[in-house]
């Protein structure tokens, strides 16, 4: 079985797939959760936190894992999603399946009105600045996430993750349109899963997305930017048919197993 890499967006933390992880009931040593450098714990003090200093963190960590045990499954949500799907379109090698959700690039995208704020200097350090813990629990509650997921999501607003978020979104003010010529390097099987509901990228994005790249969209009605925990159990057993149905890869390795960066879950 392939191994399986869930990542997260802004501004979660691992702990977000555990209504999915519940679902598919994954035996322990067959997935990761890496937590964003940043979100969790303080990222090494060499790292930019753009966007493509964040792409290589995670090709080196799953670059670590295909030599163990051949190439991954990814999972991704929001800028999670982002970062899966550039990393599958720069390196399909190691990728035998992608499944995002709730963000893709698409050269049409604008940024929501939040990240634009964020992008502005000055504003978005007032903003940061001004945004408190039990701000964001009751945003992410209102959003779609259960109450005491929010809570421990907002738990992790910390000064080190709002200045990592400011540095990757001041670095993706044109992220589609740079990531979008390489999009067709990405493997065939491929999945989209999108909350129709979704205030900061609309449906019509997703729409236009598969409809270029040619995967399935799964449109949740009555869901947000979170469709992934509020239908948790529809995304495990659309996973398990997907991954399923795509063809198997040798597991089999006579590599030295190298230590891998992103193995520990924080989940």
């Amino acid at each position: 079985m392939a191994h399986k890499f869930f990542l997260h967006g802004v501004p979660d933390t691992p702990h977000m797939w555990q209504p999915l992880l519940g679902a598919l009931n994954l035996p322990k040593d067959s997935y990761s959760t890496p937590a964003l450098p940043g979100f969790i714990e303080a990222a090494p003090h060499d790292f930019s936190a753009t966007k493509e200093a964040y792409v290589a963190w995670y090709i080196e960590g799953l670059e670590a894992e295909v030599k163990r045990s051949g190439p991954v499954d990814l999972i991704g949500h929001d800028w999670g999603a982002l970062i899966t799907l550039r990393v599958a379109s720069l390196r399909p090698d190691l990728v035998r399946t992608w499944c995002v959700a709730n963000a893709v690039p698409h050269p049409e995208y604008r940024w929501h009105r939040m990240a634009q704020l964020w992008q502005t200097p000055l504003i978005g350090e007032l903003i940061m600045a001004l945004t408190r813990k039990e701000t964001m629990c009751k945003a992410l509650h209102a959003a779609g996430l259960p109450a005491d997921m929010a809570s421990y999501e907002a738990s992790y607003w910390s000064p080190q993750m709002r200045t990592v978020i400011l540095k990757l979104y001041r670095s993706a003010k044109n992220a589609s349109q740079d990531w979008w010529p390489e999009i067709h390097n990405l493997p065939a099987a491929g999945l989209v899963f999108w909350g129709e509901d979704d205030p900061y990228v609309p449906v019509w994005v997703a729409e236009k997305f598969c409809a270029e790249i040619g995967v399935p969209l799964a449109r949740q009605t009555e869901t947000g930017h979170w469709s992934i925990v509020e239908r948790a159990d529809q995304l495990a057993a659309d996973l398990t048919a997907f991954w399923s149905n795509s063809p198997s890869q040798n597991t089999s390795s006579d590599q030295d197993m190298a230590e891998d960066p992103l193995r520990d879950t924080h989940a």
